[in-house]
């Protein structure tokens, strides 16, 4: 253990080392194990997995500042444990996906307004652990910053890329128009099951019709909801995916299977099941309040 965390030090100071995501927290840091047994998440490893759990987690470790005697050992080693968490956050962050296959480092080279905006979010993140190891004199931190929520990435960032020129061109779609297939049943949600498709959870997934018109669309919904609840719930089961529309007080969901995915982040449906949910959305309006979860496989 102390050759591992020499190594690490090493690494570390020279900016070599940024600790791999789900890699499990040792017992070196007690107080970061116990947060992530009650909270139970995990260290973030993906974009993607940030959509799993209730917020995204990164982690960092630090070594003191050479030549630093006393307490500043120790602040300084958390100070340098943020800044690889930070870094971490950031990569994580670029990755997620706005709409279609744009990420958010897409926009960012498009746009320094959302460049500005993401580096203010990552250097605002606080942290919810920090650990300090005396005897090895390494500190580890954990920044945790939620998807949805107040101060989530969805509050920051709804705003700012709906308004940038290139999402604008992805959302640039026309809305579906078709028919109902029968009157409307008593559905007050929509459970679609993509399980049969690498499809990527996003701040934005829509749904498309077999002709291309795009049934549902969380940018034409209000910021409100997209900011409170994300465009929709993600699970890796239907039966989980009930559970979790049922906390939005959805009783009866509509369940549909997905045809295809048109982009990485979209789904398409058959023509008779795109009629079922355009009469089953006439019926309660179940879309404008984001009450939509994706079965994920």
């Amino acid at each position: 253990m102390m050759i591992r965390s020499i190594i690490i030090a090493l690494l570390l100071a020279a900016g070599l080392y940024t600790p791999v995501c789900g890699e499990e927290i040792d017992s070196r840091f007690p107080q970061a194990r116990e947060f992530l047994r009650t909270s139970g998440m995990t260290i973030t490893t993906s974009a993607d997995q940030a959509y799993g759990q209730k917020a995204i987690l990164v982690m960092g470790e630090g070594v003191p500042k050479k030549g630093a005697v006393g307490g500043q050992k120790r602040l300084t080693a958390l100070t340098a444990a943020k800044v690889v968490a930070q870094r971490r956050l950031a990569e994580i962050l670029e990755g997620v996906t706005i709409v279609s296959s744009t990420t958010i480092r897409d926009s960012q080279r498009q746009s320094e307004t959302i460049k500005t905006t993401v580096t203010g979010f990552v250097r605002g993140a606080q942290p919810v652990v920090q650990d300090w190891n005396a005897e090895e004199e390494t500190a580890l931190v954990v920044l945790q910053v939620g998807i949805t929520g107040a101060r989530s990435v969805a509050a920051v960032m709804y705003e700012k890329i709906l308004a940038d020129s290139t999402v604008a061109r992805e959302l640039d779609t026309t809305p579906y128009s078709g028919a109902a297939a029968r009157p409307a049943a008593a559905f007050d949600g929509l459970i679609i099951d993509a399980t049969g498709f690498n499809f990527r959870p996003a701040l934005i997934n829509r749904i498309f019709a077999e002709n291309g018109d795009v049934l549902y669309d969380p940018a034409k919904i209000s910021q409100k909801v997209l900011v409170e609840q994300g465009c929709g719930e993600y699970s890796n089961s239907v039966d989980k995916a009930k559970a979790a529309l049922g906390r939005r007080g959805v009783k009866a969901p509509l369940i549909v299977k997905a045809a295809g995915v048109p982009t990485p982040s979209d789904l398409r449906v058959s023509s008779a099941v795109a009629a079922d949910i355009f009469s089953a959305n006439q019926g309660s309006g179940f879309m404008a309040d984001a009450r939509v979860a994706f079965v994920l496989k």
